[in-house]
């Protein structure tokens, strides 16, 4: 009986799988059709991407808590003439030069813009991975953005501002709302970030120092199976420290991809003697066969402060069937007995509030009313829950009075779409000249060729050399299995949290010291 039930759920699942394939198939014929004015072409072949699909032995996974496996449907590039005339101009304003002050400015746009998507399906590839963990995957350069994950974590740093101000103050729960602010504003860069960063090679890694922000960071990939990485800033007055260790869980489901990122954040303000933990909440990217692709953040947040036991509960709301949620977060700092202290509110691509409590659930009150009389009113004839992205009620967030803003999201710079979506911190984090080139490990993300091939508009070069760098990790493992030796991280040591006691990845130390010898040789 087993058998044959598991025999009809088989044949159930085939066929679903091949509905799905063909409404995938005519789906991009049709839009091809559109784009090019053109008869429907035939879907690109699996067997064109026979470097994609890994068998069981790779050392291929894909990283990257909010990466996505995206086939964008959109048309992301203006003509090409007028491409090329706005990057000449990008040149001009986006080279790097000192600013009066002695700090370095840093470049406003990538040397080439982003490839267009639309000649490329996705469903060839993860037709079989329904339902599975994606950590055997791998997926044509095309699908990628020219960074590296060490490098898309790094744009956890982009509002450090957050930190040096809880820092400065003095209120313990003051503190809290600045670190709660923080968090959030460290997801906010996903928005719209379809393009997949390159899996981090075993031994890779990442530096940045930012003077006008007041920080340093150092990353290094520590595992490949599973994929692991670890990071360590430090702000330059020494006012605080913040590590962690990320392992992305991502999982295929049909129509999306969600991904769980593993893992503790652990910031530490040395000036307050304070250490706040959480996790970060998950990632879910739909639409990734057909439709137009958006991103979601769901779940919750809980921050420590392991000194004074305060915390603060966020809660990143899923979309919901109307939408109304798409985007929300809220929450409440509570202290050691669990006491409401305050509310915060708002969106993780926009902005967070706070507000006293009492103005807050007043405010929920009547909105709970509200939306029950609009309900009241309607009827609904489909309560299936759909991935098509809803419109939700306003684009911004409604501000309560008396609220106080704790962050608002930076605008992206006008040539964002043609740069991968990029932030203005994102479009320099790839940025490489001969000064720092003498100076970083040859392990850095910079030196990668494939990235920088990409980053330059050599699709086939990076495609080519991304083939080559995969299968020279492959043979150092191979290798390092026949010798029975062990991989050693340089930079980082596993040991136990020091505030939750969880296994983590800690810095040993060393690095800013630029003694690097016997690195290994992985580009």
């Amino acid at each position: 009986v087993r058998n044959s039930k598991l025999e009809h759920e088989q044949e159930k699942n085939k066929i679903l799988s091949e509905a799905l394939e063909t409404l995938a198939t005519e789906h991009h014929e049709l839009e091809q059709s559109l784009v090019k004015g053109s008869p429907p072409l035939s879907i690109i072949s699996e067997e064109q991407f026979y470097d994609a699909v890994s068998d069981s032995e790779s050392e291929k996974s894909l990283s990257g808590f909010e990466t996505t496996t995206a086939y964008s449907l959109e048309d992301s590039m203006d003509s090409k003439d007028t491409i090329t005339s706005s990057m000449s101009e990008e040149k001009v304003c986006g080279s790097r030069e000192s600013l009066s002050n002695g700090i370095k400015k840093h470049r406003t746009s990538l040397p080439s813009p982003m490839f267009s998507r639309n000649d490329f399906s996705i469903w060839s590839i993860l037709r079989k991975c329904i339902g599975m963990e994606l950590s055997k995957i791998t997926m044509p350069v095309i699908f990628n953005e020219p960074l590296s994950f060490l490098q898309r974590l790094t744009e956890y740093m982009e509002h450090t501002y957050l930190i040096h101000k809880a820092s400065s103050l003095s209120s313990a729960t003051e503190r809290m709302q600045c670190v709660a602010a923080f968090a959030v504003s460290a997801v906010a860069s996903q928005w719209e970030r379809t393009g997949k960063p390159f899996n981090p090679l075993l031994g890779e890694t990442y530096e940045l120092i930012r003077d006008d922000l007041g920080f340093r960071l150092l990353s290094e990939q520590v595992s490949h199976h599973p994929p692991i990485s670890a990071f360590y800033a430090e702000g330059l007055n020494n006012d605080f420290v913040f590590h962690g260790s990320i392992y992305p869980k991502l999982k295929f489901w049909g129509k999306s991809v969600e991904a769980e990122p593993k893992g503790t954040m652990t910031l530490e303000l040395l000036e307050h003697n304070e250490a706040y933990t959480w996790t970060n909440p998950t990632c879910c990217v739909h639409n990734i066969i057909v439709g137009k692709l958006w991103i979601e953040q769901y779940g919750n947040v809980e921050i420590t402060n392991h000194k004074t036991g305060e915390k603060c509960v966020l809660s990143f709301k899923p979309c919901g069937l109307f939408g109304k949620e798409l985007h929300k977060v809220e929450g409440y700092i509570q202290d050691k007995s669990k006491k409401k202290l305050c509310a915060l509110y708002g969106k993780w691509t926009e902005c967070l509030y706070s507000v006293d409590l009492a103005t807050f659930e007043a405010y929920k009150k009547n909105d709970k009313k509200n939306t029950e009389e609009k309900k009241s009113g309607k009827q609904v004839s489909n309560t299936e829950e759909s991935d098509e992205m809803p419109l939700p009620d306003s684009e911004s967030v409604y501000v309560i009075p008396g609220s106080i803003l704790l962050w608002k999201i930076t605008p992206r710079p006008p040539n964002s779409a043609q740069m991968y979506n990029f932030t203005s911190f994102a479009m320099a984090l790839n940025e490489l000249d001969k000064e720092m080139e003498s100076v970083i490990p040859k392990t850095d993300c910079r030196l990668r060729p494939d990235i920088r091939a990409m980053e330059n508009g050599e699709i086939d070069l990076a495609s080519e050399e991304k083939k080559r760098l995969e299968e020279k990790q492959r043979t150092a493992r191979k290798n390092r299995s026949k010798s029975e030796e062990d991989w050693k991280t340089r930079w980082f040591h596993q040991g136990p949290n020091p505030y939750t006691g969880t296994q983590d990845w800690l810095y040993s130390g060393s690095y800013w010291d630029r003694n690097y010898f016997n690195l290994p040789d992985i580009y």
